[in-house]
């Protein structure tokens, strides 16, 4: 073994050791070894024990340990430190900017374990408050988060649009006269990616050449060329002649549930609909015989039954048809902006109203509002109001969801809101037992308007507590609580795969942007994308009420507390 390769272990125990919060000189003790070794002429491979233990900033202890590390390639007391530190934090260790301290803030007191929550954390603003970090601080570590998310190969949709556009431009600056398509789980607007197919007429050799000028790495696998990137990112790449196009997009288009029903229909014939010249998709339809079905609703079996019967599949919700903001923070916890400012934004955007959501008094983590804060902010809302009528901002808290499912206000609190936003934010790792009664009671709660991200997952990060669905589903209709779609790309919560049966029972959903800061109002879009996937129809999402509607909403939230 290399010096290097040895130092390295004592550098990760010294690191764990000071996150743990070990005996300062110890920890010295291990990354004074490391520097020791790094710094070292000779391989100490090469050398007896009496001379390891005779180097200066090794001694006998730690030549001892250099010497099993030398035998075994473990150590063990760094294996137990492994053993006892959430994967998450060990990943955290690679980060530029993260050191041992900071780290341990993280972990002990904002009680973040991964790479993902901690970005998320950093889009919230929830660092700066405390020791040791500020704005500068925080921005550094965002951008060496994202930077080093970007090299993992799995990207959120937001993140792979610009991927998209990208290689759209430069494919029709480069080969104008062929065609090419967006195909697969981005056509789908899945939630996440690990892969974007390209489908394209130009030919196989034609792009692989083009691609390797480009520093692409490429491998034929199967019928389509997979290349990679500088971020690890895959591209496949299927090539066909112009008259294969629509049916290739379309297969590329379809799960593999909906594909299976779509082998077993009647009118389907492979050898056939291969080498039919489709003008478009919906000609490929006809010709099977069933409804159009949009690419983001080819998931299941189900909604092709539907499309048997030849009825139309219900037009879904698009991004124009959100009329307000629902649930967004401002400086009063740890928004970006302040709520004139945020009202200003949407005006301008063209919304008819924002509801302010900001922290309850638990999230101090989050500046949340104590009682005397509320009674200011909500003066200050009512001159806001008078301001900028007819333009409206809606008094509202995002209350936390304590331990026993109790909101943390008293009830003559929660009556001084417009829209009560219930949320879990702490305690997350949670039987489902443990986290259904927390939701259940919220929701039964006369207060609660609105259940916030309803499984606290985070894409890519963070996998949620596990929650029934059915039963919290049922629960909203009894207690008429809306369910809330968190549009923010790292949230995307209530999935889409709930949805739909959230919706046949007559729950409204309401897609929210969770924002911090004006810019965030611009992530209803993918809360929409999702939405579409379910089926979900404006009629059907809150934020897609008018101002007078949303009026009426709230007057109903005062007649259900009573």
């Amino acid at each position: 073994m290399h010096n290097y390769e040895i130092a390295e272990y004592f550098t990760l125990l010294s690191k764990l050791m000071d996150i743990h919060g070990e005996n300062p000189f110890k920890v010295k003790s291990y990354a004074s070894a490391a520097f020791t070794l790094d710094k070292l002429s000779e391989p100490v491979v090469n050398l007896e024990p009496a001379q390891l233990y005779a180097i200066r900033g090794i001694g006998e202890a730690i030549g001892k340990k250099i010497l099993a590390i030398i035998s075994t390639k473990h150590l063990d007391l760094l294996d137990e430190y492994i053993k006892n530190t959430p994967p998450g934090i060990l990943e955290m260790i690679k980060i530029k900017g993260l050191g041992p301290k900071k780290i341990t803030t993280i972990w002990k007191e904002l009680e973040i374990e991964s790479v993902g929550e901690l970005l998320y954390a950093c889009n919230e603003n929830r660092l700066i408050n405390y020791k040791g970090f500020g704005a500068k601080t925080q921005q550094n570590i965002q951008e060496a988060l994202e930077y080093y998310l970007q090299h993992q190969g799995n990207f959120l949709y937001q993140e792979v649009e610009p991927i998209v556009a990208s290689l759209t431009l430069a494919l029709t600056q480069n080969f104008e006269k062929e065609t090419h398509l967006i195909a697969g789980g981005f056509a789908r607007q899945m939630e996440t990616l690990d892969f974007l197919d390209i489908i394209t007429t130009l030919s196989q050799n034609n792009l692989r050449t083009w691609l390797e000028e480009k520093s692409f790495i490429c491998a034929p696998v199967g019928n389509y060329l997979s290349c990679k990137g500088s971020d690890n990112f895959e591209l496949r790449w299927h090539t066909c002649s112009k008259t294969e196009l629509v049916f290739t997009a379309f297969k590329l288009n379809c799960s593999p549930e909906f594909w299976s029903a779509i082998e077993n229909l009647p009118n389907y014939n492979q050898t056939e609909f291969e080498t039919t010249p489709f003008d478009n998709e919906i000609a490929l339809f006809e010709k099977l015989g069933i409804s159009y079905i949009p690419a983001p609703q080819r998931e299941t079996a189900a909604i092709v039954n539907k499309a048997i019967s030849k009825q139309p599949i219900a037009k879904t919700i698009q991004t124009s048809d959100i009329k307000g903001i629902i649930h967004s923070h401002s400086t009063w916890s740890d928004g970006i902006h302040s709520i004139e400012q945020m009202a200003l934004a949407a005006i301008e955007k063209g919304f008819e109203y924002l509801v302010i959501s900001d922290h309850s008094k638990s999230a101090f983590y989050a500046n949340g509002l104590q009682i005397d804060r509320i009674r200011n902010q909500h003066k200050e809302i009512d001159a806001l109001n008078k301001k900028l009528a007819p333009f409206v901002i809606f008094k509202s808290i995002e209350s936390d969801i304590l331990n026993d499912g109790s909101l943390d206000y008293a009830d003559e609190v929660l009556e001084t809101f417009d829209i009560v936003i219930a949320s879990v934010h702490s305690n997350l790792k949670m039987s489902e037992e443990k986290a259904m009664m927390r939701l259940l009671n919220a929701v039964s709660n006369p207060y609660t308007s609105i259940l916030g991200h309803p499984t606290g997952r985070l894409l890519l990060s963070r996998k949620g507590y596990p929650v029934d669905h059915e039963k919290l589903i049922e629960a909203c209709v009894v207690h008429n609580v809306v369910l809330e779609l968190n549009a923010h790309p790292r949230r995307l919560d209530m999935d889409w795969r709930y949805i739909e049966s959230a919706i046949e029972k007559d729950v409204l959903i309401s897609i929210n942007p969770d924002a911090h800061e004006v810019d965030g109002f611009d992530d209803c879009k993918y809360g929409v994308l999702v939405a579409q996937k379910a089926g979900c129809r404006a009629s059907q999402n809150l934020s897609s009420f008018s101002l007078q509607e949303m009026m009426e909403f709230v007057a109903f939230q005062q007649e259900k507390r009573n």
